[in-house]
């Protein structure tokens, strides 16, 4: 069953960049390095310092990493 079937009322909800972090278990800064670098989840600016996630996006990100062995790529 995919992640966003179990949860739909959370799809559009967005988050901050603590939560998101919390989420996926990596500091803020690792957030912060992706963005910059690219590889994160997707995000939405919402001003020049302030970043939010959307709920859906970022469990879409955990979704898409899913894998069966060491063998399958990323």
């Amino acid at each position: 069953m995919n992640l966003k079937q179990q949860h739909p009322e959370t799809d559009a909800r967005l988050i901050d960049e603590k939560e998101a972090a919390q989420i996926l278990c990596y500091s803020t800064r690792a957030l912060q390095n992706w963005r910059h670098r690219g590889g994160g989840p997707k995000f939405i600016r919402v001003s020049q310092r302030s970043v939010r996630y959307a709920y859906s996006d970022v469990m879409a990100w955990i979704d898409q990493r899913r894998v069966a062995n060491t063998s399958e790529p990323i």
